[in-house]
């Protein structure tokens, strides 16, 4: 877990490198959990490629396997977008990343020293705090005037992050991670998506003290009054969705109540996922995760004291923080530097002075 009361000057950095005309053109990948998005700083148009990084790390493989489509991927995506082929790019790995950094930091910088000879893409480990970040700035740019919470909550596949101008929390307790910790827990099964339901009252107690047992660090990283905005889909088209429909909505609302949350936990819980598909008029994507995707919201908010999350679906990805991020693009430039750090310190390597590089 990482988590800072001083976020406002990195955000005030990003905002302002973000307002300065670039020297040439950027393209930035951000390389998530399940896959790589690539933009570039003249362009609107985003690409992308689906590949699954958590998988062999939970498996204990490493990220072997992934170096071939990752390559590919880099030299690929930028053609398909049209993107200037003189542009430089920089890569940002985030939560598996982070993972494979804590599993051997050595074979990891191996493995993107091949990844960048191949493809000339200098990838680099992006901090929990920078990522942070890149969230609340692009939901910034985003959403502008109807962003009236003190943070947005970002739940991705292998992290989520609660951002703020001013403070930050981040853990590895996304959507996958998440629910396969409940897996582990009450079903003994190292397999995720598993079938949580239905789930005993004894079961649903344990999901809970699970759930509060790791997040109990936002308490000392946020302040006391903390407002949500929820960006991401697991809520935009997953809990919310399924709330609304529980209580006969019409599909127009943005917001949520914990009251009510909590209410349909404790129904849904009782279902199997047939009768939770009945219920919520068919079958969905989200079903499997749905149980697991409630539980950690109404965890969120009973950590951080709120008694009601806004919701607005947006396609935020990391592409405009690390566009702006000028320390990225400087490593980029010393990315045999960076790698030695990367070894030696893991992913504090992101954020060391590489003017003090040889």
């Amino acid at each position: 877990m990482i988590f800072s009361r001083t976020l406002a000057g990195l955000v005030f950095a990003l905002f302002s490198a973000s307002t300065v005309a670039f020297d040439g053109c950027r393209v930035a990948f951000d390389i998530g959990s399940s896959g790589i998005r690539a933009g570039a700083s003249n362009s609107e148009v985003t690409a992308r490629a689906d590949i699954d990084y958590l998988g062999p790390l939970w498996a204990g493989r490493g990220l072997e396997e992934t170096v071939a489509p990752t390559i590919t991927a880099l030299r690929d995506l930028p053609d398909k977008a049209g993107f200037a082929p003189q542009c430089v790019a920089v890569g940002g790995g985030f939560s598996a990343w982070r993972l494979a950094v804590e599993q051997g930091a050595g074979e990891l910088a191996a493995l993107l020293a091949r990844i960048h000879q191949a493809s000339g893409v200098a990838i680099l480990v992006i901090p929990q705090l920078t990522e942070g970040a890149y969230g609340y700035l692009g939901a910034r740019q985003r959403l502008g005037d109807p962003l009236t919470t003190t943070h947005i909550l970002d739940i991705g596949g292998g992290s989520l992050q609660i951002a703020g101008a001013e403070t930050s929390f981040g853990e590895a307790l996304g959507q996958k991670i998440w629910h396969r910790h409940l897996c582990q827990e009450i079903r003994n099964c190292e397999t995720a998506p598993c079938a949580l339901q239905p789930m005993t009252g004894d079961e649903l107690v344990i999901a809970r003290e699970l759930a509060a047992e790791k997040l109990k660090g936002i308490g000392a990283a946020l302040p006391t009054r903390v407002s949500m905005t929820a960006i991401s889909r697991p809520v935009s088209r997953g809990v919310l969705p399924a709330l609304d429909k529980l209580a006969g909505g019409n599909g127009q609302r943005r917001s949520l109540q914990r009251d009510e949350l909590t209410a349909a936990i404790d129904r849904m819980a009782r279902l199997t996922l047939d009768e939770s598909a009945a219920l919520l008029g068919g079958s969905s994507g989200h079903l499997p995760w749905l149980l697991s995707d409630m539980l950690l919201v109404e965890g969120l908010l009973q950590a951080t004291g709120g008694e009601s999350l806004a919701v607005a679906e947006i396609d935020l990805t990391n592409i405009p923080g690390l566009l702006a991020d000028e320390q990225a693009f400087v490593w980029q430039s010393h990315y045999g530097c960076y790698l030695d750090r990367l070894r030696s310190m893991g992913e504090k390597a992101y954020a060391s002075d590489p003017a003090t590089c040889p």
